[in-house]
């Protein structure tokens, strides 16, 4: 309802650039379905799969412009194995090295520009909105997998397509233009630094590693300390070792699930990692800098360090 709102707002305000406060609370509000999809994959609001998975389809595709089928199989290969090379596709190589693997792969160009990666991870961070987009317009026309092929490439088409042309008819071409890169910058930053901050700068492991589920999901995963503000930014998403423990459990249930979860990982000595969000991204960046320059001793825990040898 709010983002139809705010569309409402952009017809009566007209050709101001104030335009662009509503173009920031549009993409805040894309973020905030982005987190309710999520919730929707995963089981969580319904007691019917059939219409959790509608519901996150209509979330994705039609309000947001990002494909649920990509996505879901995305996002299940990473629940599986988080933070493994070659498994995980979030760790794969692309803009940046998430692991020391990657890093060896590249070309010495690249190998250098890794060195530097942490300081431009926030500068690039608001374009993961791009990356969302064209990943999904890509999937549902070229993907094998791909089901309900045509509902989810009607469904977009009528976001990608439809968006920018309601922009570009209710208001003067630069003024739209720069809607749609507010927009799409501000829901870039938002989605994907509540994702990033939950498992970038964790420990990664070889793709042949094997580790019981438990320590899997505790190690790789990090949880956010904070109030409303961060709950409200991260979706619920700040408790993200008991969300990978538990992924159909409700995201309201998840802090006296917390409970259990530290008693259990104190009591089998498996370290328990939660910081705040500020801390969080400076974990990361450094953590990208050191993947860059293959120092991997400051993010190594015993149980990595066994497995690497």
């Amino acid at each position: 309802m709010s983002s139809i709102a705010t569309l409402g707002a952009v017809i009566l305000l007209g050709d101001t650039w104030y335009q662009l406060i509503l173009a920031g609370f549009l993409g805040l509000a894309m973020s905030q379905l982005g987190f309710l999809s999520h919730e929707a994959t995963h089981q969580e609001i319904f007691a019917s799969r059939r219409w959790n998975e509608w519901t996150a389809r209509v979330l994705g595709n039609l309000f947001i412009g990002l494909s649920y089928g990509w996505w879901t199989n995305k996002h299940s290969r990473h629940h599986a194995q988080p933070n493994k090379e070659r498994w995980d596709p979030d760790v794969t190589p692309g803009v940046f090295s998430m692991t020391p693997e990657a890093t060896d792969q590249r070309s010495d160009l690249r190998a250098k520009l890794s060195q530097y990666q942490g300081f431009y991870f926030l500068l690039l961070l608001p374009f993961e909105g791009f990356s969302l987009h064209i990943s999904s317009v890509r999937a549902v026309f070229f993907s094998r997998q791909m089901k309900l092929r045509w509902v989810e490439i009607i469904f977009l088409s009528i976001r990608l397509i439809g968006l920018p042309l309601f922009l570009f008819i209710v208001l003067p071409f630069w003024l739209a233009l720069a809607f749609l890169l507010v927009q799409v910058l501000v829901f870039g930053f938002l989605l994907g630094g509540a994702f990033a901050t939950n498992h970038i700068g964790m420990p990664s492991v070889p793709h042949d590693a094997e580790i019981d589920f438990l320590r899997r999901q505790v190690y790789m995963s990090r949880n956010i300390r904070g109030g409303r503000v961060v709950h409200f930014l991260m979706g619920g998403l700040q408790y993200q070792i008991e969300h990978h423990l538990f992924p159909r459990v409700a995201q309201p249930h998840l802090p006296e699930l917390q409970k259990m979860v530290r008693e259990q990982c104190s009591q089998l000595g498996i370290p328990y990692t939660e910081t705040t969000l500020v801390d969080a991204f400076s974990t990361i960046i450094a953590y990208l800098n050191q993947v860059g320059l293959k120092n991997r001793d400051l993010y190594t825990c015993p149980l990595v360090r066994q497995y690497r040898g």
